[in-house]
Order: structure tokens, then sequence, then C-alpha cells
């Protein structure tokens, strides 16, 4: 145990956290984020070919232009799986030079078709509703730490609260600078990745919270403690993330290029997720103690 003392380097996964947020938010502040048409707003047109095409076929012509990761859907009465005469096209928002090309595109490389409606929407998710959504989220991390506080201890809630935000940050980092798009699947994205982090750090918590009686009694250090409670939960920790991940990654390999930015936030996210459960969240609980590495004088503090 002493050999993968994972509590007592906690100051080495700080700083690479740190140092990794730290880039993040320069290449938020210089380089800023792709962000997609549901904050920008765009173009929907509606089309009606002249025989059943499919997602494929017209993705590959708006490929041409740079719009591949437009939304595409099929519709009408005899539209199936696979193939229908009715699409509705939402894109970035085109000049109207560019439009006039991607249509005449469309029009060489799919078929002939019918224009049902062609028009410039707004972006779906506006300043309100991102206001709103990072109010909501602030207030979620509020009722964390009340919980865990009143289930466990106050340190604890406030540690699983910052390993959340370290999470966000650095999916948030790793998105500016591979300026991925960033739509409304990547909110859903990042509320899964809140829960599941979550989730896989109250698993080692509650392995502290069974061990502190007992651990202190036999004389134990805080670095002990956590180690021990990490390693009891390890193996359920990484069956857990390699799980989602096989998941997570047959959806980013073998789904539509709608669904790779949404995959590629998860792979992210699930991955930090696991990795802050261990190596930051239950370290952040060792400072607030203010432990250190050393005895623990007195009795410990009971759980609820």
């Amino acid at each position: 145990m002493n050999k993968f003392n994972l509590a007592g380097h906690r100051n080495w996964f700080f700083l690479l956290s740190l140092l990794i947020i730290l880039s993040g938010l320069f290449c938020m502040v210089t380089r800023g984020f792709n962000f997609g048409i549901d904050f920008t707003g765009g173009t929907i047109i509606d089309l009606k070919f002249d025989h059943p095409v499919t997602i494929a076929e017209v993705r590959t012509s708006l490929a041409k232009y740079s719009l591949e990761g437009s939304t595409i859907q099929l519709s009408g009465t005899q539209s199936d799986v696979t193939a229908s005469e009715d699409v509705m096209i939402r894109a970035v928002d085109m000049e109207e030079n560019q439009r006039k090309e991607v249509m005449a595109a469309l029009q060489e490389d799919v078929g002939h078709y019918t224009v049902l409606r062609e028009e410039k929407v707004g972006a779906t998710i506006g300043g309100e509703l991102i206001t709103n959504a990072v109010l909501a989220l602030l207030v979620s991390w509020a009722l964390i730490i009340l919980y865990v506080a009143y289930r466990f201890e106050w340190r604890f809630g406030v540690s699983a609260v910052l390993a959340l935000v370290h999470d966000i940050l650095i999916v948030l980092s790793v998105f500016s600078l591979t300026q991925r798009q960033i739509d409304s699947s990547f909110v859903a994205a990042l509320l899964t990745i809140v829960g599941y982090s979550i989730n896989d750090t109250i698993v080692i918590f509650d392995r502290i919270r069974e061990n502190l009686k007992l651990h202190f009694r036999r004389g134990g250090d805080v670095d002990r403690l956590v180690n021990t409670s990490i390693f009891q939960t390890l193996t359920r920790s990484l069956y857990t993330v390699f799980t989602v991940l096989f998941t997570t990654f047959s959806l980013y390999f073998f789904g539509g290029d709608t669904t790779k930015d949404f995959a590629f936030a998860l792979l992210v996210g699930f991955s930090v997720g696991c990795y802050s459960s261990i190596f930051i969240a239950s370290p952040l609980w060792i400072v607030f103690r203010g432990l250190g590495g050393g005895k623990e004088h007195g009795k410990p503090e009971t759980a609820h």
C-alpha cells in the first residue's frame, strides 16, 4: 500500500490538474469556443426530393462546404429509418452566395428537389437560458454540499463539488483546445458527466466514512485511511468506467456524425470524472481536515 501512496502524492495530482485547467482557461480566453447553431442561430431548409434519399447522401454533399455537422432529419409520410423524400437541414447561417452553391450541390449530388421552406432562425439557447442553466447548476452544487454534509460532513460536500468543477473545467478546456462544436447535446453531456462523477466520488467517501473509527482506533494516519478506502473501491471504479467508456467508444465510432461531439464529451468527462474521484476529491478532503500525513489525535468526527 505504501508503494502506491496516492494520498501522499496528492500535491502532484493537484499540480497536474491546475496546469491543465490554467492552460484550458488561457485557451478559452484566446481561442474561445466553436458554438453550434443552437447558440448562434442558423438556417433551416425543408426540401422534398423526387425520390427517397438518405442522411449519408445529404451529409456527403454538405461536407464539400464544411457543413457535415449540420442537423439532418428525415420526415414525411413515406419516411422510414433509412430514407425519405422529405429532408430538413439545420445548418449554420450562410451568406447568399454560399447558400446558392450548397443548394446547387445538393441538386447535383443528391437529386432534384422542391424547396418547401427556407428561413433563418435565432439561437434556441439564448443568454437567459444559459444564465438559468448556470444558476440551476450552482443551486444543485449547494444542495449537494448540504446533503453530503448531513449524511457525512461538510468537508466531503465541498470536496465533491470542487471535484465536479474540476471535471467541467477540463471538459471545457478540451473542447476549446480542439474547437469541437458545442451545442445543446453538449449541455446534456455535461449534466451526465456531473451525475457519473458525483456517484463515483460518493462511493469512495462512503468507504472512508466506514473506515474512519476503526482505522484511527488502530493508530492509522489519514493518508493510509484514504489509500485503503480508494483501493478497496478501486475495482468497482475501474469496472464502472471501463464499461461506460466501452459503450461510449461504440457510440463515437459507430454512431452518426451528429453524435460524435456528444460522445467525445462523454469520453473526456467519464475519464476525468474517474480520475478526479480517485486523485482529487479524497485528497481534497484530507486538505480540508487539515491533517496532512500526520496522525489523527482525538476522536474523529462522527458521520450522521
